[in-house]
């Protein structure tokens, strides 16, 4: 066969267009999701609400009930209108889902602060008060971001149950090793919120790799946000004890 024609078999091995190519390519894109249940998220969701309940009151903005009782109405609201998560979800739910992940982050940055400001306070608090304030803020932190990269993920939830979606923001490794297994893969919650563990532990990603910029952007702050609370908090409460 002449070069000419050697390249242009080279050429067509790679073409997005083959039909062989197709899986393996949907695959690197990211599979079209299945139906996803709210209740995960919401169970999240819950858990929070209830590290907020019980942090000490130097570090909640406002009177103690405001902030998780309209919390806990967005949740309700959320599941009782869109208990499923599928591709007709409408532009408003998915806004409440929005705003309720960012009103936990904002309270729990908020208590962050009031922690951080406690520890290097002229008359700091007790290691044991350090330690109980600081444990709610830390998985609350793990909490919210799972929930930012499991809505924010190619769309969201109902964006990624269409077969034209766009491009994934995390890659990982099942999208990569499709090989393995003949089973077609979505990420679920879990995934996203095993992420997000893994962010704040490790302070950068493990096995599960951000690709765009607000992806890399969150897991800073995340990780930034866990740094502050393990590396200064819990160290100096340690210390004190």
């Amino acid at each position: 066969m002449p070069e000419g024609d050697l390249n242009e078999a080279g050429k067509g091995g790679s073409d997005p267009q083959v039909p062989g190519n197709e899986a393996e390519l949907e695959a690197e894109w990211g599979e079209r999701a299945r139906t996803e249940p709210r209740w995960p998220a919401s169970l999240a969701v819950a858990v929070a609400i209830g590290l907020q309940v019980v942090l000490p009151d130097r570090l909640i903005l406002g009177p103690r009930w405001v902030i998780p009782t309209l919390e806990g109405a967005f949740g309700l609201a959320l599941f009782l209108a869109s208990p499923q998560r599928h591709g007709r979800e409408t532009a408003r739910v998915r806004g409440l889902s929005i705003g309720l992940i960012a009103l936990i982050n904002a309270a729990n940055l908020v208590s962050l602060g009031y922690l951080v400001n406690a520890l290097v306070a002229t008359h700091p608090v007790g290691g044991k008060t350090l330690i109980f304030s600081a444990v709610p803020v830390w998985i609350t932190n793990i909490i919210v971001f799972g929930l930012w990269f499991w809505e924010l993920d190619r769309g969201g939830p109902a964006a990624r149950v269409q077969r034209h979606h766009r491009e994934p923001d995390f890659l990982f490794p099942q999208m990569t090793a499709r090989g393995a297994s003949d089973r077609r893969w979505s990420p679920t919650f879990l995934d996203y919120l095993y992420t997000s563990f893994t962010n704040v532990t490790a302070f950068s990603p493990t096995d599960t790799m951000p690709l765009t910029a607000w992806a890399k952007l969150l897991m800073m702050v995340q990780s930034l946000a866990s740094l502050l609370t393990l590396g200064l908090v819990i160290s100096r409460a340690v210390n004190i004890l």
